[in-house]
């Protein structure tokens, strides 16, 4: 209501000043267009101009003066308005920000990517006390976590070792057969997934990077074996949702690639992912180690080595976190050993962890040599 007013007032003032000035010119124009040779034409033609002047000289003086109000009250509400903004910007200033900390879509609607990148590092870098390290760790974490294609949860994998028996039992040549089984829920990132073995560490590495493998295995050529030969390294089974899948395999010298169609299943949904691969490993490596290509929430992993002739089995895991692992190795039940791996919190992409393992015809060996 007040600007209306306001507008009705501002014209209303705008009419006196015309008139004013209006009846003013009129009343001079007049007072000097009196004949000159009538008895009172000088008396009237002198009052007219004086009338006349001063009704010109009230316009203006009222319009010089609206003027100079104007200013004054803009000015004025200018000084009460910064010194309003001055007050409540502070509290401006924490309702938008606690907002944007508490609601993430909000925040999401009014920064693009890269501002939310800036954001998130610079508020790093003030809890960090640390502009460089926190912008190289966010850095690293986009780069690993924002770029991942998906995200696994509640992984559990089972790996049993035993024996290879088309080969020497122990010494050059002798190797583990390790039956691995992973099963997670993901929301698919494509409509394919690939599992790879190959002999040339170039490639492997390269494999490591290429988001399109879900998992590279990688067989030297020291053991003798072609990472080609489906007994170095062959997918056995793959489902999701409990649903088989079909496996189609391609090899090369030096290399074996198995890939399998998810089907519908890839169209935005959470599915289960459930599959098994057999791989040598070499019994004098003592050494398995499982990668863990995606971001992942939630891990189980149990290792059986009952048969195995593995007199000690130890863990090392790679998980950047704050959280600790929980490691088991379980009571002998009998001739039973296993080793449990549990882990709740996130872990990054090529985190993992390892088996090395202590073999019993070494300690034998040992033990011979230390006798006397």
């Amino acid at each position: 209501m007040q600007k209306p007013l306001h507008q009705l007032r501002k014209v209303m003032l705008q009419l006196v000043v015309v008139v004013l000035v209006a009846v003013g010119i009129g009343l001079i124009v007049v007072g000097y267009g009196l004949d000159p040779a009538a008895a009172s034409a000088e008396r009237w033609s002198a009052a007219l101009t004086a009338f006349g002047f001063a009704f010109f000289t009230a316009g203006g003086v009222t319009m010089i003066w609206e003027f100079y109000l104007r200013r004054v009250n803009e000015q004025a509400a200018e000084r009460s308005l910064d010194a309003a903004l001055r007050r409540a910007v502070p509290a401006f200033r924490d309702a938008f920000l606690s907002s944007l900390a508490f609601d993430a879509e909000t925040l999401k609607g009014v920064a693009s990517d890269e501002h939310l990148d800036r954001i998130a590092a610079n508020a790093l870098a003030l809890r960090l006390k640390d502009k460089q390290l926190a912008h190289e760790l966010y850095a690293d974490v986009r780069d690993q976590v924002i770029s991942a294609p998906e995200r696994w949860h509640d992984v559990n994998t089972t790996v049993s070792l035993q024996p290879w028996t088309d080969g020497p039992s122990f010494g050059k040549g002798s190797m583990f057969v390790a039956t691995i089984r992973w099963e997670y829920k993901t929301v698919p990132a494509s409509g394919a997934m690939r599992f790879a073995c190959v002999s040339d560490k170039a490639e492997y590495r390269e494999l490591l990077r290429d988001d399109g493998t879900t998992s590279a295995w990688y067989h030297g050529q020291a053991s003798g074996l072609d990472a080609a030969d489906p007994k170095v390294f062959a997918l056995l089974a793959f489902t999701v949702d409990g649903e088989e899948r079909k496996i189609r395999r391609t090899a090369r010298n030096g290399a074996q690639i198995y890939a399998v169609s998810l089907g519908g299943a890839s169209h935005g949904r959470e599915v289960t992912v459930a599959y098994t691969y057999r791989a040598l490993v070499q019994r004098h490596g003592h050494l398995l180690y499982l990668d863990l290509p995606r971001p992942t929430k939630g891990l189980r992993i149990q290792l059986d080595y009952t048969q195995a002739g593995i007199r000690r089995m130890n863990t090392v895991d790679y998980f950047a976190s704050s959280h600790e692992s929980r490691v088991e190795q379980a009571r002998t039940l009998g001739d039973a050993k296993t080793v449990n791996i549990s882990f709740d919190g996130w872990t990054l992409p090529r985190a993992g962890v390892a088996f090395v393992w202590v073999l019993d015809d070494e300690l034998s060996q040992v033990t011979k040599l230390a006798d006397p």
